[in-house]
């Protein structure tokens, strides 16, 4: 049997170790445009120069080798014929065959079609090592950086070259940075430290055009409301779009993403995908566990369903600040709505139907898992919403008299 991943992010390297653990005999091929591994959580640290790009490696070194992988790197899918089970990357036209097949190629940053954003060359999104080098490079010289919008990629890369002493400027639409993961509250307690660090921020604004000057290079980026913001690199931070290219005449089934079912099997039945590509929950854990589930059933036959699709988890920490936010945000119509504030501590929790449905935390998340465990298994909480920040997994289990202990749900 030869399997073929494409991808060698969390979700491709995780599907890889575990077909290698079930399948130690068969062919296994990896496919990347990138030419490592490398974690994309961690790329800020590469723009502070806190870290190399070796140092953003999340697997051994040797890791292809050891597994007996044999890996291509530095090269883009260009069309996949899946009734001659056959891939096509690279200019030249190669062609990589498989019996089995996972796509696992992640998110490309989206740029908006303002001015001459998409066409500028000191402009770039912040999603692979090769962008971050690309910045890295042009930051040698330049001062002046303005990055549109303010969720994590894009504080982010403020972050990072805040570290370079370079001066940023960052637009978002929203009233609020982090608007997808904080309330007002929670975002608030960063905007003061990144604005401490020398960070302006453009809140409620868009972007409505762009100045070149004779090179293309983009001089300034005009707001929505006619002010000019002067800079000699744009940051694009604005959201993802799953990475399709080159799949679209291959009979998938393509919305948001590449559409799969309970097992991480697309409409093609040797042809799997997980990660950012499928448009579910684009977090590294849940990444992770699809492509784990997607390779036992590739080996295996579908007998494993991905079933963690409950909520979305991020952990957020900058300038020592750590937060946590799971599941549901902003409250509906009818929701309960308990907050908690101390001067080193705050904590939301949104109930709905009497059961927890988002929770945030700032300040200490050592006891996050029991609102993880509430959410994900929808527990009825009827009567003890007042009680939510005293919970603990203690009282959530009973024991047995063999001294084993189970949840009481």
């Amino acid at each position: 049997m030869k399997y073929v991943i494409i991808g060698i992010g969390a979700a491709g390297m995780t599907a890889a170790r575990t077909l290698r653990e079930l399948a130690p005999q068969d062919e296994i091929v990896m496919l990347s445009v990138d030419e490592k591994p490398h974690s994309r959580c961690m790329l800020h640290k590469y723009l502070s120069h806190e870290r190399d790009a070796d140092g953003l490696n999340f697997v051994p070194d040797d890791f292809f080798t050891e597994n007996n992988i044999w890996q291509i790197p530095g090269q883009r899918v260009t069309k996949l014929d899946t009734r001659a089970k056959k891939v096509y990357y690279g200019t030249e036209g190669y062609a990589c065959d498989y019996d089995k097949l996972l796509i696992a190629t992640g998110a490309e940053s989206f740029i908006p079609p303002v001015g001459d954003l998409r066409t500028a060359p000191n402009v770039f999104g912040l999603r692979h090592l090769s962008d971050a080098k690309a910045i890295d490079e042009k930051a040698r010289t330049a001062k002046k950086v303005v990055i549109i919008g303010s969720g994590l990629v894009g504080l982010d890369a403020a972050y990072g070259l805040l570290e370079q002493k370079k001066e940023i400027t960052v637009v978002e639409m929203a009233e609020r940075i982090l608007p997808i993961q904080l309330d007002e509250k929670g975002a608030a307690e960063y905007q003061k430290r990144f604005e401490k660090a020398g960070c302006r921020f453009c809140l409620g604004r868009k972007g409505a055009d762009t100045v070149t000057n004779e090179k293309g290079e983009i001089t300034h980026v005009v707001l929505d409301n006619g002010e000019k913001l002067e800079c000699d690199m744009v940051i694009v931070a604005a959201g993802v779009r799953s990475a399709v290219a080159g799949f679209e005449d291959s009979g998938l089934v393509i919305d948001r993403g590449i559409r799969v079912n309970d097992y991480m099997q697309t409409s093609e039945q040797d042809v799997y995908a997980a990660g950012d590509v499928t448009g579910l929950s684009g977090i590294w854990p849940n990444a992770q566990k699809q492509g784990r589930i997607a390779a036992q059933n590739m080996v295996l036959g579908n007998k494993f369903m991905y079933v963690d699709r409950f909520a979305a988890k991020n952990t957020i920490n900058f300038f020592g600040l750590v937060s946590l936010c799971v599941g549901v945000l902003n409250p509906e119509e009818g929701d309960q709505v308990i907050a908690r504030e101390s001067r080193y501590q705050y904590e939301r929790a949104i109930f709905r139907n009497h059961r927890l449905v988002g929770f945030l935390q700032q300040g200490d998340i050592s006891h996050d898992g029991i609102y993880q465990y509430l959410i994900k298994n929808g527990i009825d909480l009827a009567g003890r919403e007042e009680e939510i920040f005293s919970l603990s997994f203690a009282d959530f289990y009973d024991v047995k008299e063999n001294g084993e202990y189970i949840y009481s749900v």
